[in-house]
């Protein structure tokens, strides 16, 4: 069983022949509903970076978020799709999650170039990633899926770091 769940003994056999099932609950299934919009919103401003930035390790930190969120988002409907779940939360206001860059503050980005731009990232996807970190933090406590769990575990922990370089980068 699971921590804290009583032991069950089976034999080899029955483990072999039984379907894979995935154990996972409402928080597991909201957490990808909201990390596919968000993970969309980190994308839209990491695709601004390579016409505006200055700072080339912020080039390379925005080309890193392209190439691990985008795929991640693929992870996520390939999760709900195996589940036969929608990735739509129909009347949710996506903009209200933590994190969420409004309308006027991504069209502030980008309008701005260079040092601007350089500023004006760090400050938003910093924002941003913290909330996914939260967002991630929170499903750790309360997720069923192991899957899931990794995922989560691993986007606390890269975001948390791409934060830390986001301000050395803005410190030098």
């Amino acid at each position: 069983g699971r921590p804290g769940e009583t032991a069950a003994v089976r034999r080899a056999e029955e483990l072999r022949d039984a379907a894979p099932t995935s154990r996972h609950n409402s928080m597991d299934v909201w957490f990808v509903r909201m990390m596919i919009p968000h993970h969309a919103q980190a994308l839209e401003m990491a695709e601004l970076a390579p016409d505006r930035v200055a700072d080339p390790d912020l080039r390379a930190l925005a080309e890193r978020i392209r190439a691990s969120q985008g795929p991640e988002i693929g992870m996520m409907r390939g999760w709900l799709q195996a589940r036969g779940l929608s990735p739509d939360v129909p009347g949710h206001d996506h903009g209200t999650m933590r994190g969420m860059q409004s309308p006027e503050a991504m069209r502030q980005l980008a309008a701005a170039r260079g040092a601007e731009f350089d500023r004006l990232f760090v400050r938003m996807m910093t924002e941003h990633h913290q909330g996914a970190v939260q967002m991630a933090t929170d499903l750790l406590k309360v997720g069923a899926d192991l899957t899931l769990s990794e995922f989560a575990n691993s986007v606390a922990t890269e975001q948390a770091v791409e934060i830390d370089r986001m301000r050395d980068v803005l410190a030098q």
